[in-house]
């Protein structure tokens, strides 16, 4: 029996790197794409190191022409993990920059879209495929100052929901992993465009926000399902967080 792919973007850090170890150590072979080809060719060297099979490639999930090539490398494959993404600023509505907007868009939700179309006939043809689309909490909540992100992760979440019943009866489940507050080395810190200070207080007072590698267990447990159960919406916070809203900070 071959080695299941699994095809993870934004594997460069964070999440999507936690993903690809966790899901190596599965037994999976791992393909790591990013736009940061030094990113993802470091953690190809090691995890080939540790024994795993990982191959790297420098992908930009907003460009279409870009994926459709990628996507000729495969006949069947058994996982697509959709973690690109991000957010950019924390601006009201009515001052936030469109631009902004736009960007969070075209990654979240555009690159969501275009992996998922054009590995969906591999992920088909596997015979036992599975779509995640890592979400966020704020694809069910809505709260100040971060219209532009809420509305990407909701357009993220309903594509998830909206594909899961467009291919009822297909030998592909849809899964959508919902994060709340994780603290990784860059998501708030490229939210607020390298200041370091707004985004420690995102997470001041917090005892334990969730890892990247807390997610990447959460994402590898439902991928690893047996094949009739669909993990449809998983959504995990730390304990601190009772909703995008009120967090416990001990200061």
């Amino acid at each position: 029996m071959s080695t299941p792919i699994a095809v993870i973007t934004g594997a460069s850090s964070g999440i999507g790197a936690a993903t690809a170890r966790r899901l190596a150590a599965a037994g999976y072979r791992v393909v790591l794409t990013a736009r940061r080809k030094d990113r993802i060719e470091a953690l190809e060297a090691e995890l080939t190191a540790a024994g795993h099979q990982a191959t790297a490639y420098a992908l930009d999930v907003t460009d279409r022409a870009a994926v459709d090539e990628f996507a000729t490398a495969f006949r069947t494959l058994a996982v697509l993990v959709n973690n690109a993404g991000g957010a950019l600023g924390a601006d009201p509505v009515a001052t936030s920059d469109p631009a902004d907007w736009r960007q969070m868009y075209e990654t979240n939700v555009i690159g969501t879209l275009n992996l998922t179309q054009a590995l969906l006939p591999a992920l088909t043809a596997s015979g036992d495929g599975t779509v995640v689309v890592v979400s966020s909490t704020a694809g069910h909540g809505t709260y100040e100052n971060g219209g532009g992100y809420v509305a990407a992760k909701h357009g993220a979440h309903v594509l998830a929901e909206t594909l899961r019943l467009e291919i009822v009866g297909t030998p592909v489940r849809v899964i959508e992993i919902a994060p709340g507050m994780v603290k990784t080395e860059e998501f708030a810190t490229t939210r607020f465009r390298g200041d370091t200070d707004k985004a420690a207080k995102v997470y001041a007072g917090v005892a334990e926000p969730l890892s990247a590698d807390d997610v990447a267990e959460t994402i590898t447990w439902a991928v690893t399902r047996p094949s009739h159960v669909n993990i449809d919406l998983l959504v995990v916070r730390p304990r601190a967080q009772a909703s995008n809203t009120k967090v416990h900070r001990e200061l």
